[in-house]
């Protein structure tokens, strides 16, 4: 669920939070920046919050050791757990409330892009050429058939790299 405002109150109190329902399921997947394979998945409902799927995502068994993602998932606490198992936080920052942004953070944030931008191109590529569309009841279906766009996905890739590596 996502939480709005209500209006204010007199005498200027806050009103009270309006629960605004969010339907649907979110898929949360790390990459190999290398070879762009799906290293690991997970499916959640779509009213839960980003930031909490780092956790379940981020693998110890990766070599690499940046992490990359969106401002969605920079938090205190988030940052903490990725200096703790020893990983470099990529992660987009986020605009300062009522200032522009400053120039330093814009240009560090387009570069983040630029590496970012492979894991978007996951998701398009499931959506559009995979026709990948989520009309279930249920989570778990929901999970299932992510979890085969998911594998189809690493299959198409794994073909594309033997194909390369062919013609070499």
């Amino acid at each position: 669920m996502k939480f709005a405002k209500g209006r204010p109150l007199p005498g200027g109190k806050p009103g009270i939070d309006i629960a605004i329902p969010s339907f649907g399921y979110k898929s949360s997947i790390a990459i190999c920046r290398r070879y762009g394979f799906i290293r690991r998945g997970k499916v959640t409902d779509g009213a839960r919050f980003d930031g909490r799927m780092l956790r379940d995502v981020v693998t110890n068994d990766n070599t690499a050791s940046d992490v990359w993602a969106d401002t969605a998932y920079r938090s205190r606490s988030n940052e903490a757990w990725l200096k703790s198992i020893g990983r470099v936080s990529r992660v987009h920052r986020k605009k300062p409330k009522v200032k522009p942004m400053p120039a330093r953070t814009a240009r560090a944030n387009a570069a983040r892009s630029t590496v970012r931008a492979r894991i978007e191109h996951v998701f398009a590529r499931q959506k559009d050429q995979m026709a990948l569309f989520i009309r279930t009841i249920g989570i778990a279906r929901a999970e299932t058939k992510i979890t085969l766009a998911n594998l189809a996905y690493n299959i198409d890739r794994l073909i594309f790299h033997e194909r390369r590596a062919a013609k070499e």
